[in-house]
Protein backbone atom coordinates (compact mmCIF):
# COMPACT_ATOMS: atom_id res chain seq x y z
CA UNK A 1 0.00 0.00 0.00
CA UNK A 2 1.32 3.37 -1.04
CA UNK A 3 2.57 5.82 1.59
CA UNK A 4 1.05 9.55 1.11
CA UNK A 5 4.37 11.76 1.02
CA UNK A 6 4.55 14.35 3.95
CA UNK A 7 6.25 17.55 2.83
CA UNK A 8 8.13 18.40 5.57
CA UNK A 9 8.50 22.06 6.51
CA UNK A 10 11.50 23.85 5.43
CA UNK A 11 11.66 26.78 7.94
CA UNK A 12 9.66 27.97 10.87
CA UNK A 13 7.31 30.45 8.96
CA UNK A 14 6.36 27.08 6.96
CA UNK A 15 5.53 25.03 9.87
CA UNK A 16 3.17 28.32 11.35
CA UNK A 17 1.33 28.29 7.79
CA UNK A 18 0.83 24.66 7.64
CA UNK A 19 0.22 24.19 10.95
CA UNK A 20 -3.27 24.37 12.73
CA UNK A 21 -4.60 25.67 9.09
CA UNK A 22 -2.40 28.46 9.67
CA UNK A 23 -3.54 30.41 12.66
CA UNK A 24 0.34 30.49 13.64
CA UNK A 25 1.32 31.90 10.64
CA UNK A 26 -2.43 34.52 11.07
CA UNK A 27 -0.58 34.71 15.10
CA UNK A 28 2.75 35.43 13.20
CA UNK A 29 1.67 38.40 11.22
CA UNK A 30 -0.31 39.68 14.00
CA UNK A 31 2.61 39.65 16.25
CA UNK A 32 5.03 41.59 13.57
CA UNK A 33 2.38 44.37 12.51
CA UNK A 34 2.20 45.40 16.63
CA UNK A 35 5.97 45.65 16.62
CA UNK A 36 5.97 47.34 13.33
CA UNK A 37 8.50 44.80 11.83
CA UNK A 38 6.22 44.00 8.95
CA UNK A 39 6.46 45.50 5.65
CA UNK A 40 4.37 45.99 2.79
CA UNK A 41 2.51 43.42 0.95
CA UNK A 42 4.38 41.55 -1.59
CA UNK A 43 1.84 41.56 -5.21
CA UNK A 44 1.75 42.93 -8.02
CA UNK A 45 -0.94 45.92 -6.40
CA UNK A 46 1.80 47.10 -4.58
CA UNK A 47 4.13 47.51 -7.39
CA UNK A 48 1.49 49.58 -9.49
CA UNK A 49 0.31 51.71 -6.32
CA UNK A 50 1.90 55.16 -5.98
CA UNK A 51 2.61 56.30 -2.35
CA UNK A 52 3.45 58.95 -0.79
CA UNK A 53 6.68 60.68 0.11
CA UNK A 54 8.03 61.73 3.25
CA UNK A 55 8.07 65.72 2.06
CA UNK A 56 7.34 67.72 -0.64
CA UNK A 57 9.36 67.00 -3.40
CA UNK A 58 11.06 68.35 -6.44
CA UNK A 59 11.89 65.41 -8.86
CA UNK A 60 8.78 62.79 -9.74
CA UNK A 61 11.35 60.61 -11.78
CA UNK A 62 14.82 59.82 -12.23
CA UNK A 63 17.36 58.89 -15.34
CA UNK A 64 20.29 57.75 -14.03
CA UNK A 65 23.25 58.12 -17.05
CA UNK A 66 25.77 55.75 -15.90
CA UNK A 67 28.90 55.47 -17.63
CA UNK A 68 30.72 52.48 -16.73
CA UNK A 69 34.41 52.42 -16.29
CA UNK A 70 34.80 55.32 -14.92
CA UNK A 71 35.27 58.89 -17.05
CA UNK A 72 38.33 61.08 -16.45
CA UNK A 73 36.79 64.03 -13.99
CA UNK A 74 40.57 65.89 -15.19
CA UNK A 75 40.08 65.76 -19.01
CA UNK A 76 35.86 66.30 -19.01
CA UNK A 77 34.64 68.78 -16.21
CA UNK A 78 37.95 69.57 -13.91
CA UNK A 79 40.71 71.03 -15.33
CA UNK A 80 43.48 71.35 -13.36
CA UNK A 81 46.47 73.95 -15.43
CA UNK A 82 49.21 72.54 -12.74
CA UNK A 83 49.06 69.25 -13.75
CA UNK A 84 50.38 69.83 -17.53
CA UNK A 85 53.16 72.23 -16.09
CA UNK A 86 54.00 69.10 -13.95
CA UNK A 87 53.38 66.66 -16.55
CA UNK A 88 56.29 64.30 -16.97
CA UNK A 89 56.89 64.22 -13.35
CA UNK A 90 56.20 62.42 -10.11
CA UNK A 91 53.38 63.24 -7.57
CA UNK A 92 54.68 66.02 -5.39
CA UNK A 93 55.52 63.66 -2.45
CA UNK A 94 53.54 66.37 0.00
CA UNK A 95 50.19 64.03 -1.26
CA UNK A 96 51.42 61.65 0.75
CA UNK A 97 51.08 57.39 0.43
CA UNK A 98 48.45 56.97 -2.31
CA UNK A 99 46.35 53.74 -3.21
CA UNK A 100 45.64 53.22 -7.16
CA UNK A 101 43.95 50.12 -8.51
CA UNK A 102 46.60 49.37 -10.55
CA UNK A 103 49.81 50.21 -8.62
CA UNK A 104 51.01 53.04 -10.69
CA UNK A 105 50.84 55.87 -8.13
CA UNK A 106 54.13 57.04 -8.23
CA UNK A 107 54.20 57.26 -12.38
CA UNK A 108 54.66 60.13 -13.83
CA UNK A 109 51.93 62.29 -14.14
CA UNK A 110 50.33 62.67 -17.68
CA UNK A 111 49.19 65.94 -19.76
CA UNK A 112 45.88 66.61 -19.98
CA UNK A 113 45.46 67.09 -23.53
CA UNK A 114 42.39 68.99 -23.91
CA UNK A 115 41.51 72.57 -24.75
CA UNK A 116 39.35 74.05 -21.94
CA UNK A 117 36.23 76.73 -22.54
CA UNK A 118 33.61 78.42 -20.01
CA UNK A 119 30.09 78.15 -21.20
CA UNK A 120 26.88 79.71 -20.08
CA UNK A 121 25.98 82.33 -17.62
CA UNK A 122 28.25 80.64 -14.91
CA UNK A 123 30.90 79.84 -16.64
CA UNK A 124 30.85 76.35 -16.26
CA UNK A 125 34.52 74.82 -17.64
CA UNK A 126 33.98 71.81 -20.04
CA UNK A 127 36.40 70.68 -22.45
CA UNK A 128 36.46 70.01 -25.90
CA UNK A 129 35.38 66.37 -25.63
CA UNK A 130 31.70 67.44 -24.82
CA UNK A 131 30.78 70.69 -27.08
CA UNK A 132 27.22 69.42 -27.15
CA UNK A 133 26.75 68.79 -23.46
CA UNK A 134 28.32 72.47 -22.84
CA UNK A 135 25.43 74.05 -24.30
CA UNK A 136 23.18 73.00 -21.52
CA UNK A 137 25.44 73.94 -18.53
CA UNK A 138 22.97 76.18 -16.87
CA UNK A 139 20.79 73.77 -16.22
CA UNK A 140 23.70 71.28 -15.13
CA UNK A 141 25.00 71.57 -11.28
CA UNK A 142 28.35 69.74 -11.83
CA UNK A 143 29.59 68.19 -8.52
CA UNK A 144 33.38 67.90 -8.34
CA UNK A 145 34.15 66.32 -5.11
CA UNK A 146 32.36 62.87 -5.19
CA UNK A 147 34.58 60.58 -3.55
CA UNK A 148 34.22 56.66 -2.40
CA UNK A 149 35.96 53.80 -1.36
CA UNK A 150 35.48 51.69 -4.54
CA UNK A 151 38.99 51.25 -6.12
CA UNK A 152 38.27 48.35 -8.68
CA UNK A 153 35.04 48.21 -11.15
CA UNK A 154 33.22 45.62 -8.79
CA UNK A 155 33.59 47.67 -5.59
CA UNK A 156 32.65 51.21 -7.32
CA UNK A 157 29.91 50.12 -9.86
CA UNK A 158 28.23 48.01 -6.31
CA UNK A 159 28.73 50.79 -4.38
CA UNK A 160 27.73 53.45 -6.88
CA UNK A 161 24.16 51.34 -7.27
CA UNK A 162 23.56 50.29 -3.70
CA UNK A 163 25.59 52.26 -1.24
CA UNK A 164 28.25 49.38 -0.89
CA UNK A 165 30.82 47.76 -2.35
CA UNK A 166 29.49 44.61 -0.90
CA UNK A 167 26.76 42.59 -3.35
CA UNK A 168 23.07 42.05 -1.72
CA UNK A 169 21.80 45.21 -1.21
CA UNK A 170 18.74 46.86 -3.34
CA UNK A 171 19.67 49.18 -5.78
CA UNK A 172 18.47 52.54 -5.65
CA UNK A 173 16.36 52.46 -8.43
CA UNK A 174 14.79 49.46 -6.06
CA UNK A 175 14.32 51.81 -2.54
CA UNK A 176 12.77 54.72 -5.41
CA UNK A 177 10.36 51.67 -6.55
CA UNK A 178 9.75 50.54 -3.06
CA UNK A 179 9.51 54.30 -1.40
CA UNK A 180 7.16 56.12 -4.08
CA UNK A 181 5.79 53.14 -6.60
CA UNK A 182 4.87 53.48 -10.25
CA UNK A 183 3.58 56.71 -11.69
CA UNK A 184 1.99 53.75 -14.24
CA UNK A 185 0.13 50.44 -13.64
CA UNK A 186 1.10 49.01 -17.12
CA UNK A 187 4.88 49.86 -17.39
CA UNK A 188 7.39 48.91 -15.05
CA UNK A 189 8.68 51.15 -12.60
CA UNK A 190 12.26 50.97 -13.02
CA UNK A 191 13.98 50.13 -15.92
CA UNK A 192 17.69 49.31 -16.77
CA UNK A 193 18.57 49.70 -20.54
CA UNK A 194 22.63 49.28 -21.91
CA UNK A 195 24.27 50.66 -25.15
CA UNK A 196 25.57 47.11 -26.08
CA UNK A 197 25.32 43.48 -25.51
CA UNK A 198 28.83 43.47 -23.10
CA UNK A 199 27.94 42.12 -19.47
CA UNK A 200 27.90 45.46 -17.28
CA UNK A 201 30.41 44.58 -14.19
CA UNK A 202 28.09 42.70 -11.45
CA UNK A 203 25.41 42.36 -13.77
CA UNK A 204 21.87 42.09 -12.73
CA UNK A 205 22.70 42.82 -9.05
CA UNK A 206 23.35 46.55 -10.34
CA UNK A 207 19.62 46.68 -10.75
CA UNK A 208 18.35 43.82 -8.05
CA UNK A 209 16.62 44.05 -5.00
CA UNK A 210 18.79 42.59 -2.50
CA UNK A 211 16.68 41.35 0.33
CA UNK A 212 13.51 43.07 -0.67
CA UNK A 213 11.02 41.21 -2.38
CA UNK A 214 12.45 40.71 -5.69
CA UNK A 215 9.40 42.44 -7.32
CA UNK A 216 11.30 45.65 -6.47
CA UNK A 217 14.04 45.11 -9.32
CA UNK A 218 14.79 46.65 -12.10
CA UNK A 219 13.19 45.56 -15.45
CA UNK A 220 15.70 45.33 -18.57
CA UNK A 221 15.21 46.32 -21.60
CA UNK A 222 17.20 44.44 -24.58
CA UNK A 223 19.35 46.67 -26.93
CA UNK A 224 18.52 47.94 -30.27
CA UNK A 225 15.38 48.12 -32.24
CA UNK A 226 13.63 45.76 -30.11
CA UNK A 227 13.40 46.79 -26.24
CA UNK A 228 11.09 44.50 -25.24
CA UNK A 229 11.20 40.94 -26.76
CA UNK A 230 7.83 39.11 -27.60
CA UNK A 231 5.87 41.62 -27.12
CA UNK A 232 4.05 40.93 -29.87
CA UNK A 233 1.88 37.74 -29.58
CA UNK A 234 2.09 35.25 -31.96
CA UNK A 235 -0.09 34.46 -34.91
CA UNK A 236 -3.81 33.33 -33.62
CA UNK A 237 -3.34 33.89 -30.21
CA UNK A 238 -6.47 36.81 -29.40
CA UNK A 239 -6.06 38.38 -26.34
CA UNK A 240 -8.45 36.31 -25.09
CA UNK A 241 -6.56 33.13 -25.11
CA UNK A 242 -3.39 34.86 -23.57
CA UNK A 243 -5.72 36.21 -20.48
CA UNK A 244 -6.37 32.68 -20.07
CA UNK A 245 -2.98 31.49 -20.08
CA UNK A 246 -2.01 34.12 -18.04
CA UNK A 247 -4.57 33.27 -15.64
CA UNK A 248 -4.12 29.72 -15.58
CA UNK A 249 0.12 30.67 -14.86
CA UNK A 250 -0.94 32.73 -12.11
CA UNK A 251 -3.07 29.67 -10.24
CA UNK A 252 -0.21 27.42 -10.53
CA UNK A 253 2.36 30.02 -8.92
CA UNK A 254 -0.33 31.01 -6.58
CA UNK A 255 -0.63 27.79 -5.27
CA UNK A 256 2.89 27.04 -4.91
CA UNK A 257 3.34 30.54 -3.53
CA UNK A 258 1.70 29.83 -0.42
CA UNK A 259 3.30 26.77 0.37
CA UNK A 260 6.64 28.95 0.15
CA UNK A 261 5.68 32.47 1.35
CA UNK A 262 9.13 33.61 1.97
CA UNK A 263 10.42 33.07 -1.68
CA UNK A 264 9.51 36.65 -2.85
CA UNK A 265 10.58 35.56 -6.40
CA UNK A 266 7.54 33.52 -6.73
CA UNK A 267 5.58 36.98 -6.21
CA UNK A 268 7.83 38.92 -8.58
CA UNK A 269 7.00 35.74 -11.00
CA UNK A 270 3.37 36.49 -10.86
CA UNK A 271 3.85 40.23 -11.02
CA UNK A 272 5.94 40.36 -14.37
CA UNK A 273 3.56 38.08 -15.95
CA UNK A 274 0.59 40.56 -15.51
CA UNK A 275 2.58 43.60 -16.19
CA UNK A 276 3.55 41.37 -19.45
CA UNK A 277 -0.27 41.22 -20.33
CA UNK A 278 -0.51 44.88 -19.90
CA UNK A 279 2.58 46.10 -21.27
CA UNK A 280 0.90 44.13 -24.81
CA UNK A 281 -1.48 46.80 -24.32
CA UNK A 282 0.67 49.92 -23.50
CA UNK A 283 4.49 49.21 -24.15
CA UNK A 284 4.31 49.00 -28.61
CA UNK A 285 2.94 52.80 -28.33
CA UNK A 286 5.46 54.01 -25.94
CA UNK A 287 8.89 52.30 -27.99
CA UNK A 288 7.90 53.01 -31.24
CA UNK A 289 10.61 56.25 -32.23
CA UNK A 290 8.42 56.26 -35.65
CA UNK A 291 6.42 58.23 -33.73
CA UNK A 292 9.07 60.91 -32.89
CA UNK A 293 9.40 63.41 -35.46
CA UNK A 294 12.72 63.55 -38.32
CA UNK A 295 13.74 66.60 -36.41
CA UNK A 296 13.90 64.60 -33.50
CA UNK A 297 15.82 62.04 -34.64
CA UNK A 298 18.17 64.09 -35.72
CA UNK A 299 18.26 65.75 -32.75
CA UNK A 300 19.31 62.67 -31.17
CA UNK A 301 21.98 61.58 -33.51
CA UNK A 302 19.85 58.27 -34.36
CA UNK A 303 20.82 58.85 -38.04
CA UNK A 304 24.21 58.72 -37.00
CA UNK A 305 26.27 55.50 -36.57
CA UNK A 306 28.15 56.72 -33.82
CA UNK A 307 25.48 58.39 -31.92
CA UNK A 308 22.50 56.06 -32.89
CA UNK A 309 22.84 53.60 -30.36
CA UNK A 310 22.90 56.01 -27.00
CA UNK A 311 20.57 58.28 -28.92
CA UNK A 312 18.05 55.49 -28.97
CA UNK A 313 18.46 54.71 -25.31
CA UNK A 314 18.06 58.50 -24.38
CA UNK A 315 15.16 59.06 -26.64
CA UNK A 316 13.24 55.94 -24.97
CA UNK A 317 14.30 57.14 -21.49
CA UNK A 318 12.26 60.39 -22.29
CA UNK A 319 9.49 58.34 -23.43
CA UNK A 320 9.32 56.02 -20.58
CA UNK A 321 9.79 59.27 -18.12
CA UNK A 322 7.31 60.71 -19.96
CA UNK A 323 5.17 57.54 -19.82
CA UNK A 324 5.19 57.09 -16.00
CA UNK A 325 8.25 55.34 -15.54
CA UNK A 326 9.60 56.20 -12.17
CA UNK A 327 13.35 55.25 -12.36
CA UNK A 328 15.24 55.10 -15.50
CA UNK A 329 19.06 54.04 -15.64
CA UNK A 330 21.14 53.85 -18.94
CA UNK A 331 24.71 52.27 -18.63
CA UNK A 332 26.80 53.91 -21.02
CA UNK A 333 30.29 51.92 -22.65
CA UNK A 334 28.32 48.80 -20.82
CA UNK A 335 31.61 46.18 -20.51
CA UNK A 336 33.77 49.40 -18.37
CA UNK A 337 34.44 50.56 -22.18
CA UNK A 338 35.37 53.78 -19.97
CA UNK A 339 38.08 52.06 -18.43
CA UNK A 340 41.20 54.03 -20.14
CA UNK A 341 44.28 52.08 -18.31
CA UNK A 342 45.74 53.02 -21.97
CA UNK A 343 45.49 55.44 -24.81
CA UNK A 344 42.73 57.45 -22.95
CA UNK A 345 42.62 59.67 -26.09
CA UNK A 346 41.19 57.53 -28.48
CA UNK A 347 39.11 55.56 -26.13
CA UNK A 348 37.27 58.91 -24.35
CA UNK A 349 37.25 60.61 -28.29
CA UNK A 350 35.35 57.56 -29.27
CA UNK A 351 32.75 57.36 -26.05
CA UNK A 352 32.11 61.25 -26.09
CA UNK A 353 31.77 61.83 -29.40
CA UNK A 354 28.74 58.50 -28.73
CA UNK A 355 27.64 59.93 -25.75
CA UNK A 356 27.47 64.09 -26.16
CA UNK A 357 25.12 64.92 -28.30
CA UNK A 358 22.50 62.13 -27.09
CA UNK A 359 22.89 63.11 -23.28
CA UNK A 360 22.21 67.13 -25.00
CA UNK A 361 18.97 66.31 -27.06
CA UNK A 362 18.25 64.74 -23.70
CA UNK A 363 18.35 67.41 -20.97
CA UNK A 364 16.61 69.86 -24.09
CA UNK A 365 13.72 67.81 -25.29
CA UNK A 366 12.87 66.99 -21.89
CA UNK A 367 13.02 70.48 -21.26
CA UNK A 368 11.41 72.11 -23.97
CA UNK A 369 8.06 69.65 -23.04
CA UNK A 370 8.22 70.87 -19.64
CA UNK A 371 9.29 67.98 -18.48
CA UNK A 372 12.99 68.87 -17.05
CA UNK A 373 11.30 70.77 -13.80
CA UNK A 374 9.87 67.31 -12.29
CA UNK A 375 12.40 64.77 -13.78
CA UNK A 376 16.01 64.30 -12.34
CA UNK A 377 19.06 63.91 -14.63
CA UNK A 378 22.32 62.52 -13.18
CA UNK A 379 25.69 61.60 -15.00
CA UNK A 380 28.55 60.12 -13.36
CA UNK A 381 30.28 56.72 -13.58
CA UNK A 382 31.57 54.69 -10.47
CA UNK A 383 34.72 56.93 -10.05
CA UNK A 384 37.25 58.99 -12.08
CA UNK A 385 41.04 58.76 -12.88
CA UNK A 386 43.99 59.71 -12.00
CA UNK A 387 46.45 62.18 -12.84
CA UNK A 388 49.00 59.81 -12.61
CA UNK A 389 49.62 57.42 -16.03
CA UNK A 390 49.24 54.11 -16.74
CA UNK A 391 51.10 52.54 -19.32
CA UNK A 392 52.80 55.71 -20.92
CA UNK A 393 48.98 57.02 -21.84
CA UNK A 394 46.19 56.36 -19.80
CA UNK A 395 44.98 56.87 -16.13
CA UNK A 396 44.30 54.60 -13.36
CA UNK A 397 40.97 54.58 -11.11
CA UNK A 398 40.33 57.40 -8.98
CA UNK A 399 38.01 56.71 -6.58
CA UNK A 400 39.10 59.44 -4.00
CA UNK A 401 37.97 62.66 -6.09
CA UNK A 402 35.71 62.57 -9.32
CA UNK A 403 32.62 64.81 -10.79
CA UNK A 404 29.52 63.98 -11.91
CA UNK A 405 26.43 66.47 -12.45
CA UNK A 406 22.39 66.63 -11.80
CA UNK A 407 20.34 68.45 -13.85
CA UNK A 408 16.28 69.17 -13.27
CA UNK A 409 14.32 68.02 -10.44
CA UNK A 410 14.29 71.02 -8.55
CA UNK A 411 18.42 71.27 -9.09
CA UNK A 412 19.47 74.83 -9.70
CA UNK A 413 21.98 74.80 -12.44
CA UNK A 414 24.48 76.85 -13.90
CA UNK A 415 26.93 76.12 -10.55
CA UNK A 416 29.93 74.35 -9.92
CA UNK A 417 29.78 72.22 -6.40
CA UNK A 418 33.31 71.54 -4.07
CA UNK A 419 36.36 71.13 -5.52
CA UNK A 420 39.25 68.60 -5.94
CA UNK A 421 43.44 69.52 -5.08
CA UNK A 422 45.43 70.97 -7.81
CA UNK A 423 45.70 67.55 -9.69
CA UNK A 424 42.38 66.52 -9.22
CA UNK A 425 43.48 63.64 -7.17
CA UNK A 426 41.70 63.90 -3.50
CA UNK A 427 38.25 65.60 -3.10
CA UNK A 428 39.11 68.44 -0.68
CA UNK A 429 35.60 71.11 -0.63
CA UNK A 430 32.24 69.99 0.01
CA UNK A 431 33.20 66.55 0.10
CA UNK A 432 30.19 64.03 -1.45
CA UNK A 433 30.40 60.88 -0.77
CA UNK A 434 28.08 58.19 -2.88
CA UNK A 435 26.15 58.36 0.05
CA UNK A 436 25.34 61.62 0.04
CA UNK A 437 24.68 61.43 -3.62
CA UNK A 438 22.07 58.75 -3.27
CA UNK A 439 20.75 60.80 -0.48
CA UNK A 440 20.14 63.83 -2.32
CA UNK A 441 18.49 62.02 -5.12
CA UNK A 442 16.07 60.70 -2.87
CA UNK A 443 15.71 63.62 -0.74
CA UNK A 444 14.82 65.44 -4.48
CA UNK A 445 12.12 62.58 -4.93
CA UNK A 446 10.82 63.42 -1.58
CA UNK A 447 12.19 60.52 0.20
CA UNK A 448 14.03 60.82 3.51
CA UNK A 449 16.93 58.59 3.71
CA UNK A 450 16.89 57.93 7.25
CA UNK A 451 13.20 57.65 7.22
CA UNK A 452 12.57 54.97 4.30
CA UNK A 453 13.16 51.77 6.22
CA UNK A 454 12.70 48.28 5.04
CA UNK A 455 12.62 45.38 7.80
CA UNK A 456 15.44 42.80 6.95
CA UNK A 457 15.54 40.11 9.65
CA UNK A 458 14.58 41.52 12.43
CA UNK A 459 16.38 45.12 11.72
CA UNK A 460 15.86 48.52 10.13
CA UNK A 461 17.90 48.70 6.90
CA UNK A 462 17.78 52.17 4.60
CA UNK A 463 19.44 53.10 1.35
CA UNK A 464 22.13 54.68 2.09
CA UNK A 465 23.74 52.56 5.04
CA UNK A 466 22.45 54.90 7.95
CA UNK A 467 24.96 57.35 6.55
CA UNK A 468 24.49 60.17 4.22
CA UNK A 469 22.94 63.89 3.69
CA UNK A 470 21.48 65.92 1.02
CA UNK A 471 23.64 68.53 -0.31
CA UNK A 472 21.46 71.69 0.30
CA UNK A 473 24.03 73.44 -2.21
CA UNK A 474 21.96 71.84 -5.02
CA UNK A 475 18.99 73.69 -4.47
Amino acid sequence: MNQPIIEIPASRRQFLTRSGAGFGAVALASMLAQEGIGNPATSSDLESSERRPHFQATAKRVIFLFMEGGPSHIDLFDPKPLLNELAGQQLPESFGEVITAMGESRSPLLQCKRTWQQHGQAGTWVSDWLPHIATCVDDIAVLKSCWGEGINHSAGVCLMNTCSILGGRPSLGSWVNYGLGSENADLPAFVVMQDNRSSVVNGPRNWGAGFMPALYQGTRFSEGSQPVPNLTSPEGVTPQRQLGKLDYLNQLNSEFAKLHPEQSELEARIASYEMGFRMQAAAPGVIDLGQETAATHEMYGLNSKDTADFGRLCLLARRLSESGVRFVQLYHGAGSKWDAHSNIESNHTRLCRQMDQPVAALLKDLKQRGLLKDTLVVWGGEFGRTPMSEQGNGRDHNPTGFAMWMAGGGVRGGQTIGATDELGLHAIEDRLHVHDIHASILHLMGLSNLELTYIHKGRPERPTVNEGEFCEKLV
